[in-house]
């Protein structure tokens, strides 16, 4: 496809030199570009879709030269990519050595904040408008935050502190809910007319004068400000934030654009912190999209996809979700928590079977964790699942609600290990270290048979709280092969050797690859693959006393993680060999396929065998 206009925008800025009437012909070719450029490359679509003339509007009217804009959360950042000379960089979308889906400071001087998690732009927002004021420098801060966002709690600390910052400027991209015709007819007129200039200056100056007149004056301002807030309240439910301190304004059609630079101009004279309700499609432009936003949110390239976003067909998420509804069936007890990922999870089987007994509380880690504590304070059985990535969002719940009551609430870590595509924001590498340093038992399956055992003996037989995780995608033929023995570790040995390989989870394939290369160089090497990581599974260091070198691979950060635990137990219990840590020292990851990731941090069979022989002295 062609794209002439959006062949003209090769740097910030570029944009306004576009006549006016070409910009609806922009936003059509900046969806094209989209559409054609994600599909092949995999990534957020219907987010972004739904932005374009929002953004389009921003860039038009902003002067980036010292106003900021953020976004929250970052994946809908990609017409600002390429309204800032990043067309080319589309090619490589999430991969190595390509370009970020989220903003990316590193990469852009125009990327004001990483923001790979929601509810955070808010908070960043006020400290970089409130840095502005104390350096005396002008311009605005933009924040484009989506409805999602607003179930986190990060958002409405925010906004108990925005202070009387008359430079910022929040933004809700609201793609879910919808207002009648005859209440947005009103509304909309009522907009146009309070966004004008002349009305703010007749607003400031209204109160000011009234508010000088000696014993009624502040009580006549009340009066107006209390008689405009009825009013607001009964067309859009608006005194929430204005009770806050914002100006509100909207709703607004996003996908209005001559509407949106008519505002946009208009509120560069501001008296207050602004709080714009723009209403906007999500997938807007592709049929499929608009239809079924949820399966277009995060997309793989197209030869690969299946089905997109939702768990695959055939993957550890979806195991767990119909697993999990099973053992629903024979305890009543067995409650579903997540955060905006019911789909991700694969938690939709347990909510068609028990609808009364599962709970999504929206993008609010922090609730779900201490929400499922109160479950399991009345004798309850939650299993709480989110991404590895977000389940560090409520390490103080899961500290303080849960474990030091010692209550019974399973933690299911999805996305477990190395993640492709959304790079550092999204890794699971975290877990093993934050669960066991506060003595949270850690199983680590590495098939389905396995991850289906363990669920259950977690889910229905173990008391406390307790995790299990598991990587995202699908078994490898190789360990699914090895099968379910039930046991907490398992110990493979061909012939006498003085090396073993220790791992777990989906890294047990490359330590199994890593034994093959080097018995291909005539030395031999055994495998231990751990199920539980902690408490480190009894009898393991006595297995492992025999050996005069162990090699621990784990995809996880090294600081305090199993490897480094499980050389201090050995150390501890008198063996005096030479024990190698392969696991992650840099948490900055790339945007990259898991294998080109494990190549990179030398968690690949390569190298694991290459630190063997050298540990051995063999190179």
């Amino acid at each position: 496809m062609s794209y002439p206009l959006l062949d003209k925008i090769n740097a910030p800025g570029d944009v306004k030199a576009l006549p006016a009437e070409q910009l609806d012909q922009l936003c059509a070719e900046i969806r094209g570009f989209l559409i054609e450029s994600v599909s092949a490359t995999g990534g957020h679509l219907a987010s972004n879709l739904g932005v374009v003339e929002l953004t389009v509007a921003l860039h038009r009217t902003m002067d980036l030269a010292q106003d900021k804009l953020l976004f929250d959360v970052g994946h809908q950042c990609y017409t600002h990519k390429l309204l800032t000379g990043r067309r080319e960089g589309f090619a490589m979308l999430r991969q190595q050595g390509g370009i970020s889906g989220f903003p990316a400071p590193e990469e852009s001087p125009y990327d004001t904040f990483v923001a790979g998690h929601g509810s955070t732009a808010l908070s960043a927002a006020i400290g970089i408008a409130r840095a502005k004021k104390l350096k005396g420098e002008p311009g605005k801060v933009i924040a484009v935050i989506g409805d999602g966002a607003f179930t986190g709690g990060m958002v409405y600390e925010g906004m108990n502190n925005i202070g009387v910052l008359n430079n910022l400027v929040v933004i809700l991209n609201d793609n879910k809910m919808s207002i009648s015709k005859n209440v947005g007819m009103i509304a909309n007129y009522l907009t146009r007319l309070r966004t004008d200039p002349t009305y703010f200056r007749v607003k400031a100056g209204t109160e000011t004068v009234l508010g000088k007149v000696p014993l009624v004056g502040k009580t006549m301002v009340r009066g107006l400000q209390n008689g405009k807030q009825l009013v607001r309240r009964a067309l859009y439910h608006s005194t929430m934030f204005e009770q806050m301190g914002f100006q509100y304004v909207g709703p607004v059609d996003g996908h209005d654009l001559a509407g949106l630079l008519r505002l946009f101009r208009n509120l560069r004279e501001q008296y207050a912190p602004l709080f714009l309700h723009i209403e906007t499609q999500k997938g807007k432009g592709l049929k499929p999209a608009e239809e079924n936003p949820g399966e277009f949110h995060n997309i793989s390239a197209a030869e690969q996809r299946t089905n997109p976003e939702l768990s695959q067909e055939d993957s550890f998420s979806t195991r767990f979700g119909r697993r999990l509804a099973q053992l629903g069936q024979a305890e009543p007890r067995l409650c579903a928590v997540t955060a905006a990922m019911k789909y991700g999870t694969g938690l939709q089987y347990f909510k068609h079977a028990f609808p009364e007994r599962f709970f999504d509380v929206g993008m609010a880690e922090q609730h779900a964790v201490t929400f499922s504590a109160g479950l399991a304070s009345q004798g309850l059985l939650p299993t709480v699942a989110i991404y590895s990535t977000f389940f560090q969002r409520a390490y103080d719940q899961i500290i303080h609600d849960v474990n030091l009551m010692k209550l019974d609430v399973l933690f299911a870590v999805d996305r477990a290990g190395l993640v492709p595509g959304d790079g550092e924001t999204h890794q699971g590498i975290y877990d093993t270290a934050f669960f066991s340093h506060i003595g949270v038992p850690l199983y680590a399956p590495a098939n389905y048979a396995e991850l289906e055992y363990w669920l259950e003996q977690l889910a229905l037989h173990t008391a406390g709280p307790r995790a299990i995780r598991y990587p995202r995608g699908t078994e490898t033929p190789a360990l699914a092969a090895l099968g379910c023995s039930c046991k907490e570790y398992e110990l493979y040995s061909e012939k006498p050797a003085d090396t073993v390989i220790v791992s777990y989870g989906s890294e047990s394939e490359e330590a199994l690859d890593a034994a093959a290369l080097l018995r291909q160089n005539g030395r031999e090497a055994d495998v231990c693959r751990l199920v539980r990581l902690h408490p480190l599974p009894q009898g393991l260091c006595e297995a492992l006393q025999g050996y005069g070198t162990v090699v621990f691979a784990e995809d996880a950060v090294a600081t305090g993680g199993i490897g480094q635990q499980l050389a201090f137990a050995l150390q501890q219990a008198g063996w005096r060999g030479h024990f190698v840590l392969c696991a992650i020292h840099d948490a900055c990851l790339p945007h990259a396929t898991v294998p080109q990731m494990r190549a990179a941090l030398g968690l690949d069979a390569a190298s694991i065998a290459k630190a063997a022989l050298l540990a051995e002295g063999a190179v």
